[in-house]
């Protein structure tokens, strides 16, 4: 007869998020996420067939909670400035869980420079482009990678501690950024 279930799944991915939250990605391991769980280590390999399987619970959870920044972002008008924004916010608030998704290196390079495996709403913020600014496929991908390089750095800068916003203060930088990009990638003269 197998071991009875002490703990859920979903309580032990919560505690492995909140553990990553406190201390970052690396320090998942069994003995520690067992110690925040108040038990040996035998109850999170009842339920999972390994460390990895944790850490892959772990790193959807996170992407959940991450994308729950995003739809807000997307409830915004315009919806593509609203998501950089939650981006920034959500570095701010969550800055071990940023790092975890943003600031590791990555095993694969995407293909179209932009990763889109960590951006479920990647599609969603594409039609908004385009529908909001009238661009083509091509330049609301363009605009998309030239924005989101820039709101990623200053969400670095945020998490690192080199910079701390307002929220009216990164709106302004990034319609101001906005703003050049349009210009130049929609081909509109200067």
């Amino acid at each position: 007869m197998p071991p009875k279930v002490k703990y859920e799944k979903s309580q032990i991915i919560d505690a492995a998020v909140q553990l990553v939250r406190e201390s970052g990605l690396e320090n998942l391991t069994a003995r520690r996420l067992a110690s925040k769980l108040g038990c040996s280590v035998c109850p999170i390999f009842t339920v999972f067939k390994s460390m990895e399987e944790v850490a892959d619970g772990t790193m959807a959870a996170i992407r959940h909670i991450y994308n729950g920044y995003v739809a807000e972002g997307l409830k915004s008008k315009p919806a593509f400035k609203g998501v950089g924004q939650q981006y920034i916010a959500f570095a701010a608030r969550e800055p071990k869980l940023f790092e975890t998704l943003f600031m590791r290196k990555q095993a694969d390079i995407p293909s179209d420079k932009i990763l889109v495996s960590i951006e479920d709403n990647y599609n969603v913020i594409l039609q908004s482009i385009e529908d909001e600014y009238g661009l083509d496929e091509a330049k609301s991908k363009q605009l998309y990678l030239h924005m989101w390089i820039y709101t990623h750095g200053i969400a670095a800068l945020c998490v690192s501690g080199m910079c701390s916003f307002r929220a009216e203060e990164m709106g302004d930088m990034l319609t101001q950024c906005f703003k050049g990009m349009i210009k130049e990638i929609a081909g509109e003269e200067k």
